[in-house]
């Protein structure tokens, strides 16, 4: 089976709050381990955490290996203040803050830095965005502090304008990258940057009745044409689900992502392989291995 490149251990895929409730305080480790498990019977065997504010990722990683599981965790997630991010991690004001919060990541065991730099898909709509992104150089200073510290960057980011200032800026991954066009796509595939789609944070929700299905089916069809797009440019791509998101439960998230997948490219022989590929990159957000 295929490794999970992006989850978040804290979430419990049906009800946030629960989950900050849950972990309020103390993480609780039989939550933890109840996940874990999830992954074990499905075979998975790498997880990489998006992060949180309760240490459920710092925890989940040190307790994976008795699952035969290995967890990567940027600790918590770092975000300018009065901009998304708050559900997943801390804020910063100033740089000197952001260096202080990624060498705090650091010394706590953190194995990569994750920044946001955007808000999330607005589902009133088939390509609104909540919040304003960071500027392409807040967003380089943010990278080019992390890699100084020897840590790789994760970077939340959706919308064309956003997904070009973060690779321009030289992050090492694009996690979501929802809404863009020809012109980032085709800079994100030219880049070393690996791109992790989570579909089914919109796939799963068909049907649902939490949103409108029209909206979300021409999302979904937007997202199947990006990704088109993508690997014909020679753009790498991994699987990840945002496990623990809504309706994307913790293991079968990632099943569901790689169905989504298949579903795009029926047929296609070398879909495996490329997946692959790109999860052996995200491996490298181990720290030490830069």
């Amino acid at each position: 089976m295929f490794g999970e490149c992006h989850a978040h251990l804290f979430m419990n895929g049906s009800d946030y709050k629960k989950a900050v409730r849950d972990h309020e305080g103390c993480p609780d480790e039989s939550l933890i381990r109840r996940e874990l498990e999830e992954y074990r019977n499905r075979g998975i065997t790498f997880i990489r955490d998006g992060g949180d504010r309760a240490g459920v990722g710092l925890l989940a990683s040190k307790i994976a290996p008795e699952y035969g599981i290995c967890l990567f965790t940027p600790v918590f997630a770092i975000h300018k203040e009065g901009h998304y991010g708050g559900i997943v991690g801390r804020s910063f004001r100033t740089p000197e803050e952001f260096r202080r919060l990624a060498e705090e990541v650091r010394k706590a065991g953190g194995d990569f830095i994750k920044i946001m730099t955007t808000g999330i898909m607005d589902f009133r709509t088939p390509d609104g965005l909540t919040g304003e992104p960071l500027s392409y150089e807040e967003v380089r200073g943010m990278t080019e502090t992390a890699h100084d510290l020897g840590m790789k960057v994760m970077a939340h980011t959706n919308g064309p304008q956003a997904v070009l200032d973060a690779v321009q800026a030289g992050v090492d991954s694009i996690e979501h990258g929802n809404f863009q066009n020809e012109e980032s796509l085709t800079a994100l595939a030219e880049s070393s940057a690996v791109w992790v789609p989570t579909v089914v944070t919109v796939r799963n929700l068909i049907g649902d009745g939490r949103f409108d299905d029209r909206v979300l089916q021409r999302i979904w069809e937007g997202q199947q044409r990006n990704i088109r797009f993508y690997r014909k440019k020679h753009g790498t791509v991994a699987l990840g689900s945002d496990a623990g998101a809504y309706r994307v439960p913790h293991g079968q998230g990632l099943v569901d992502e790689y169905q989504a997948f298949q579903d795009i490219f029926p047929g296609d022989s070398t879909l495996d392989a490329d997946l692959r590929y790109g999860e052996a990159l995200i491996h490298t957000f181990k720290r030490g291995e830069n």
